[in-house]
């Protein structure tokens, strides 16, 4: 078993503590708080951009992410130390998000392009207080319009991605195995195919897939960035 490490282990205690208080009677208004939400919503404020990679959806959804934290943060910070770790870590998560609020962006900027202006003032008025009642429009464009500008965003799995990548650099010829495909795979080669299937099912937005595959893209492309960077020495020397 991977022992886990110091930073790893105090940031999976706060997910817990936040995804327990989100099941209390104060969970609707810490994910309005707390949630990531567009740039063009009226429901963004600043702290999100870190708020957000420690709220969760549903314990599917934490246990998924803090396995992934426990297994590939404890065998970077070891390799890192602790300071670097976790400016790895915040790094990925917070640039990662603001990349995937851009892409987001203009996305919705090409759907508003034909609406007339009282309709934006509807999503604007109306949208983000039907998403935050579980509701949302009839018409199916005005909905998905209304999902981009309004919809929430949760999850430390931008920063989950960019620790992905990192351990590919770090750990190349480590094998990996999913889970519904139990066959190793060296991790240089594995991450290369996640983001194959990231970037497809972000394109084809599948119907009842909720997940934010562009944020995993943009987590592992801040990822990439800051390997890239910070160059070798980045791949195994300790910064305490």
């Amino acid at each position: 078993m991977i022992p886990v490490t110091e930073n790893v282990k105090h940031l999976i205690i706060l997910n817990v503590i936040l995804f327990l208080a989100t099941m209390s009677g104060l969970g609707d208004r810490l994910f309005e708080l707390l949630s990531l939400y567009s740039f063009d919503s009226p429901l963004f404020k600043p702290w999100q951009l870190v708020s957000h990679m420690f709220m969760h959806a549903n314990m599917s959804h934490i246990l998924f992410n803090m396995f992934a934290l426990w297994m590939f943060g404890s065998a970077l910070e070891r390799v890192w130390g602790g300071k670097r770790f976790l400016i790895f870590y915040f790094a990925t998560g917070i640039g990662g998000a603001i990349l995937y609020l851009i892409i987001k962006h203009f996305q919705l900027m090409a759907g508003l392009e034909a609406l007339p202006a009282e309709t934006l003032e509807l999503l604007k008025t109306q949208g983000a207080d039907a998403i935050a009642h579980g509701k949302n429009f009839t018409d199916t464009a005005l909905a998905n319009l209304n999902g981009l500008m309004n919809g929430p965003m949760v999850g430390a799995s931008g920063a989950i991605s960019g620790l992905l990548m990192a351990f590919a650099f770090v750990f190349p010829n480590h094998e990996l195995m999913l889970m519904f495909f139990p066959v190793p795979i060296k991790a240089k080669y594995f991450v290369p195919l996640l983001i194959i299937y990231e970037l497809y099912s972000g394109s084809a937005n599948m119907a009842g897939d909720n997940v934010a595959h562009y944020a995993h893209i943009s987590g592992m492309a801040i990822g990439f960035i800051l390997m890239k960077f910070w160059g070798g020495q980045f791949k195994h020397q300790r910064w305490n």
